[in-house]
């Protein structure tokens, strides 16, 4: 069984955090299994997929310790609490909400949440995070995660929006410990056309792209 320190190590090891949403609940789980083959063993689901708790409970089961199933969109500490109950290795939000980090410190479960000002992102570390989303980061860019880290070089940045083949070598040579992608590496095309093969080869290059940007 994983432990919180095994899936931050995982998350740091493989610098990417699949962020997945689906129409059906089945669709989702080949989708879990076509990134988990492609080798992105950090996989979240949002709050927004239909029956996303069962989901969770379906992609633990498909994948056991092999990946670390995640839950995001979550917006308050009840949710954090479902989720965490049906088998979320790690929490995600858009916000920073204290009640939601307190929850997943007293279940031992990391907790990723979103911040984008130096004092919601400072904030966030004192409350005792593991890593902070550093969320939209679309409009800044990796630019915006250099200048971060020149005060607060020791918080962990997980960049999320604006991440995509193209910028992600950009991202962790600007000091991100991991990559949050969305629709750059699950595109609604793929799900809709059921491309699993392309889901799995896109997970694979995002992951060459950040090993030889860190080996640079």
């Amino acid at each position: 069984m994983l432990t919180s320190s095994d899936v931050i190590r995982q998350i740091e090891s493989t610098g990417v955090i699949a962020i997945i949403r689906a129409s059906s609940s089945d669709e989702l789980i080949e989708v879990v299994n076509a990134l988990h083959e492609g080798g992105v063993t950090c996989i979240e689901v949002t709050m927004t997929t239909p029956n996303a708790l069962e989901v969770i409970r379906k992609a633990r089961k498909a994948v056991g310790d092999s990946a670390a199933i995640g839950v995001g969109t979550v917006m308050d500490s009840e949710t954090a609490r479902s989720s965490i109950l049906a088998g979320a290795q790690f929490v995600v939000s858009p916000i920073l909400d204290l009640p939601t980090v307190e929850i997943c410190k007293q279940c031992d479960v990391p907790v990723v949440p979103g911040a984008l000002s130096p004092t919601e992102i400072v904030r966030a570390w004192q409350a005792g995070v593991d890593m902070v989303k550093v969320f939209p980061t679309g409009a800044l860019g990796p630019k915006y995660i250099q200048d971060l880290r020149g005060p607060l070089p020791h918080i962990k940045y997980v960049p999320t929006g604006g991440v995509n083949l193209d910028t992600a070598a950009d991202f962790i040579h600007a000091g991100a410990a991991a990559l949050g992608v969305g629709s750059s590496l699950v595109t609604k095309e793929a799900v809709n056309n059921r491309d699993f093969a392309t889901i799995k080869a896109t997970a694979a290059e995002f992951l060459k792209r950040v090993r030889q940007a860190r080996e640079t």
